[in-house]
């Protein structure tokens, strides 16, 4: 990191660097980094408080809400790792994506694990709704499925395609489309494109939009579907054998789109909060996901990351959102246990240096 970067960083914003993740191991999920460096004293101090020993968790019940396929079974993995630390988790599945955002905010449950972070923003925009992200857990890949059609190559004119009719999932069927070439998405668009913001459609492709969860019904009814990669995989679709285009695991989706635990805001510290999520991110939870649902696309997020602790001109976390994500910056993790503080992930180290340029100019502006 440019030593002149972070002098003019702690003068301009009053930031603390908190550290970059050191020798992470590349299958472990990146909300997981760890400090290295003696700067993260603070937060560090502040993560070992908000870590209770298993002996006071003893006799905890967590109930979460999520989806069947994979999140609730990912969870009863971690149910495991929980109970061993006299810790109970009750896992409520829902079939939809308002439910179980909606019985996290009125308490009805602890946390819910079906989300990526763009729909979960979306949803607190259009819902009021102030859930926050405890950190990610796994990438799901979007993927194109064969319908009345399976030649995307010679695909004809007036064909019908199937996307998601909520924002960021339809911007993000959209963009997939448009990388295979079907159809060319305005520049700026990014992740709350609609079919408003095709440009170029050479093949006048007709886009029907239909409730995610409903998608794998559709395949009989439409030339293409684009399909989340839960609802694909209880429909009994793999993305490794059936899809015939995705996203990249390595692309910058696989880290825009990252499944993450959520919570209400004000509970992503609590102790058996943290357990859940370490329990998530455990060995056990990883090998789950890498082994036995491997062939379906889905893997642990690399943890070659880095965090800083921030105490910005901006007053919180979607402030600073917003502005980065016009930069095509996405932070993956909310505020941290220093009051007035932000902690912001990064997705890898070599992200870092462009991270703290873009804060700089961000704070001339």
């Amino acid at each position: 990191m440019k030593k002149l970067i972070s002098a003019t960083l702690a003068a301009s914003l009053a930031l603390s660097l908190a550290a970059c993740g050191s020798s992470a191991s590349t299958d472990s999920v990146v909300a997981s980094s760890e400090a290295a460096s003696t700067e993260s004293t603070a937060a560090s101090s502040e993560a070992a408080e908000s870590t209770a020993e298993t002996s006071e968790l003893a006799g905890t019940t967590l109930k979460v809400a999520a989806s069947p396929t994979p999140h609730a079974e990912i969870l009863n993995v971690a149910k495991e790792v929980l109970a061993e630390q006299g810790i109970d988790l009750e896992v409520v599945e829902f079939s939809d994506y308002v439910q179980p955002n909606l019985v996290t905010e009125s308490g009805e449950v602890d946390a819910n694990y079906f989300q990526h972070t763009p729909y979960l923003d979306s949803f607190n925009e259009e819902n009021g709704t102030h859930l926050v992200s405890v950190g990610a857990v796994h990438y799901e890949p979007f993927g194109i499925y064969p319908g009345k059609s399976d030649d995307l190559a010679n695909i004809a004119d007036g064909a019908t395609i199937a996307v998601p009719n909520d924002t960021t999932n339809e911007a993000r069927a959209l963009q997939l489309l448009a990388a295979q070439g079907l159809i060319t998405v305005r520049d700026g668009a990014g992740l709350t494109a609609t079919v408003n913001d095709i440009t170029d459609n050479p093949h006048n492709l007709q886009i029907k939009e239909i409730e995610a969860a409903q998608l794998p019904r559709t395949v009989q009814d439409v030339d293409f579907a684009v399909i989340n990669g839960n609802y694909a995989m209880e429909a009994g679709f793999s993305v490794g054998k059936d899809a015939l285009a995705t996203e990249d695991a390595s692309s910058e989706a696989a880290q825009t789109y990252a499944n993450v635990l959520v919570v209400k805001e004000g509970r992503e510290n609590d102790p058996a909060i943290q357990a859940l999520y370490a329990a998530l991110t455990s060995d056990k939870g990883k090998d789950y996901i890498n082994k036995a649902l491997a062939e379906n696309g889905y893997e642990t997020l690399p943890s070659e990351g880095c965090y800083i602790c921030i105490k910005p001109k901006y007053k919180t976390s979607r402030e600073l959102t917003d502005v980065l994500k016009e930069k095509n910056i996405l932070i993956l993790c909310g505020k941290d246990g220093l009051t007035g503080w932000l902690r912001l992930t990064i997705a890898h180290k070599k992200y870092m240096e462009t991270f703290m340029d873009i804060l700089l100019e961000i704070d001339k502006a």
